[in-house]
């Protein structure tokens, strides 16, 4: 606790000087962890015999070639890095601009009819984002103009495991629907019309907040943050959000949903809150105040909540597990700011047929679709297509998909 205390007042010290020792303190922590799970993972390795140990795929050979000249290793270095020989490094090295049956990098011959190169953009983006399911990938490329069935893309993958696809929103609304029961149901039938309200907590990086012991630490800064998310119901888009250092109150609550109304221009006609303390008293009153009807989530009853849960879901696997959850209020802010962009405009839907939360709320077409759009005219498979993925404001776990023709 004493640890998490002191790194979370550095981060915030109004000197500039202790704020860099602070986070230098912190990310050399960070690096002596890392070391260490890599020192276990080879040791254990190290007492396989050579000959039995597991070859490196043809795309692993060529990223330790990538990584050898980032670094300036040698062969001998290279192949002390990764349990190998360095004569294996360098008949890797003489194989690189080989063709056919002795090349380094194999390429699968097509078993549809579409080109092998697409094949190669499937594969290269599948590596990239090992996280994407086959449906999010076809969605991705559909966006930008190339149309491949979800099953066609899975037949590319197949020689990597995928993950199941998570189950689609729109059975998990049925399934919220079902487990009300007597409660009072409501059904989105237009953007704005209602409104997902919740919280939950993600812990800060190094703040030794133990998940498997409930309140085994305070959940509060520095241990972790609270978000509150205002979310439509029918678009999936973020209409408001707050973060904070504790469990926010009634009034804080009423007051992000303020900004909510102020920036849509109008208040939803029903609100879906789980029974917290935070949506009685105070918030009724603001129910009442903008003409909402207040509607509650079943307690215990899973689904009741789904489609706002679902969200958090997205929020923690894509952006807060793959960074070091910052200290600074400011700073989580800004990375909260860059995923709601991202989330809303480029994240395709299942559910929306590839659309994005920001083309449902504002009634349009997938971008591909739309008259006047550049990724309107379907791409031409005669020629090679390059793959573009761009990152949102640098963030490498913010992808934006374009497809070109190759030079």
């Amino acid at each position: 606790m004493g640890m998490a205390y002191v790194r979370g007042w550095c981060a915030n010290s109004p000197d500039t000087q202790v704020g860099l020792r602070g986070n230098d303190e912190r990310l050399r922590s960070e690096v002596e962890l890392l070391r260490e799970e890599l020192r276990i993972k080879d040791a254990r390795m190290a007492r396989i015999p050579a000959r039995h140990r597991p070859r490196y795929a043809p795309a692993d050979r060529l990223a330790i070639l990538e990584l050898k000249a980032s670094r300036g290793w040698n062969e001998q270095q290279a192949a002390s890095a990764f349990l190998i020989s360095a004569a294996t490094i360098a008949g890797w090295l003489k194989r690189v601009d080989e063709k056919g049956a002795g090349a380094l990098i194999q390429v699968a011959s097509p078993v549809n009819r579409f080109p092998d190169f697409v094949d190669r953009l499937v594969q290269r983006l599948k590596l990239s984002f090992p996280a994407m399911g086959k449906v999010r990938i076809a969605q991705l490329l559909g966006r930008a103009g190339l149309q491949l069935a979800a099953t066609t893309v899975g037949r590319m993958v197949k020689r990597q495991p995928a993950p199941p696809p998570p189950a689609s929103e729109a059975g998990s609304d049925a399934r919220a629907n079902r487990n009300a029961g007597a409660v009072r149901t409501v059904t989105a039938k237009y953007p704005g019309h209602v409104w997902n309200v919740d919280l939950t907590t993600v812990p800060i990086g190094a703040g030794f907040w133990v998940l498997w012991i409930p309140r085994a630490l305070a959940q509060c800064w520095p241990f972790c943050w609270w978000f509150m998310f205002v979310l439509d119901h029918f678009s999936r888009r973020v209409v408001g959000f707050s973060v904070f250092t504790k469990e926010p109150t009634g009034q804080q609550v009423c007051e992000v949903l303020d900004r909510a109304v102020e920036q849509v221009g109008r208040a939803p006609k029903y609100t879906v809150t789980d029974q917290g303390p935070q949506f009685w008293g105070e918030y009724r009153a603001w129910c009442k105040r903008h003409g909402v009807k207040p509607r509650y989530g079943a307690v215990g009853e899973h689904g009741s909540l789904a489609v706002i849960e679902r969200f958090f879901l997205t929020l923690k696997t894509e952006a807060m597990r793959v960074l070091m959850v910052p200290f600074r209020l400011a700073a989580m802010r800004a990375e909260l700011v860059a995923f709601v962009g991202w989330y809303d405009a480029h994240r395709p839907h299942q559910s929306f047929g590839g659309r994005t939360p920001a083309e449902v709320y504002e009634e349009l077409e997938r971008a591909d679709q739309r008259e006047g759009s550049g990724s309107a005219t379907p791409l031409t498979l005669g020629k090679p297509l390059a793959l573009k993925v761009s990152h949102l404001e640098g963030r490498k776990h913010l992808p934006i998909v374009e497809l070109r023709a190759a030079a």
